[in-house]
């Protein structure tokens, strides 16, 4: 049964009994995704919210938008994935400027949709970045936190977001720091390692589209293995760390995965895998991923730093990652 408090504009977009209807002196006519956008657009913008309690201010916010742009009417079309959130496309005959943008609600993820999206309803590849993406820790922090060398890593980490050390460098020192720690930390780590809200029925829906999924990380195999056994991924990429006697042993052993490993990721597992151009997405949240969303067609900055963000194709500020599905196109 439908909700007395949801809004007048979502109801009739959601059952659709005629194609038009008038909102607040604004005409609105719905489309379907699967048909092809109205030919007037310049450009469409999707809005992705999970509380239908703001709908109000959201329908709110998009006349205003409208009347801003002295439009007198608005197409705009339900998108539908199996994962718990709630989407509309609106297109538009000029793209807003970034202030107008500004003003929608907090609440919702907005992607201005500038040219084609990968399509969720054909096979992809989805590469993943996994500390602070698919997962809601640093490896290395939390291994560091249990050998009781937590504020030295800290204080090498920081030296690198400062510029001192690049990311092999970084990363060779912080390992260094948990010489002769107790190899059983690591599986203990494993076992609670905390996924990304969302990251599952992200995953399921991929899947059910037979989209390849991998994750490339500049953490450790352990993790990524776990990741990749618990969620059946394809692939999985990470530094080795070295094990002696049942104590690790300060190194990493064989290529460091850096960031342009890390792209490099995406090309060698599209070419392997035959996937098109226009199929490959890749996603993460630090400057060390930005050469691996930009090798992809289309990169995804989430929850992300700055660099990350102004070098990506759509970001998911608030929101988990089960909004990445509703960033393709069906």
């Amino acid at each position: 049964m439908e909700s007395l408090n949801q809004n007048a504009l979502f109801v009739w977009l959601a059952a659709s009994p005629s194609p038009r209807f008038e909102y607040q002196g604004l005409g609105f006519e719905a489309y379907q995704e699967s048909s092809t956008r109205p030919s007037q657009s310049g450009c469409a913008m999707r809005l992705i919210y999970e509380d239908l309690s703001i709908e109000d201010s959201l329908a709110a916010w998009i006349v205003s938008l409208a009347k801003s742009l002295k439009l007198t009417s608005l197409s705009i079309a339900p998108i539908r994935r199996q994962v718990a959130l709630h989407c509309v496309e609106v297109v538009l005959p000029v793209e807003p400027s970034a202030e107008l943008l500004a003003t929608c609600p907090s609440q919702v993820e907005l992607h201005l949709i500038r040219g084609p999206l990968p399509k969720l309803s054909e096979p992809g590849l989805l590469v993943m970045d996994m500390d602070s993406t698919a997962i809601q820790i640093e490896c290395i922090d939390e291994l560091a936190a249990m050998a009781g060398v937590g504020e030295q890593v800290a204080a090498i980490t920081e030296r690198a977001m400062q510029g001192e050390l690049d990311f092999e460098q970084s990363l060779r020192q912080r390992v260094a720091q948990l010489q002769g720690a107790d190899a059983k930390i690591i599986q203990t780590l494993c076992d609670t390692l905390p996924l990304m809200p969302g990251l599952e029925a992200m995953l399921t829906e991929l899947k059910s589209h037979h989209w390849r999924l991998v994750v490339a990380s500049g953490g450790f195999t352990p993790f990524v293995g776990h990741l990749k056994q618990l969620l059946n991924l394809d692939a999985a990429f990470a530094n080795e760390l070295v094990i002696v006697d049942g104590k690790l042993a300060g190194t990493v052993t064989g290529k460091v995965v850096d960031a342009q490993f890390k792209a490099d990721v995406v090309n060698r597992c599209s070419q392997d895998w035959q996937i098109p151009v226009g199929q490959r997405v890749a996603i993460g949240d630090g400057a060390n991923d930005i050469p691996m969303v930009q090798a992809a067609d289309f990169g995804i900055a989430f929850h992300a730093k700055p660099k990350l963000a102004a070098a990506a194709d759509a970001r998911i500020r608030s929101l988990d990652l089960r909004v990445l599905p509703y960033l393709l196109q069906f």
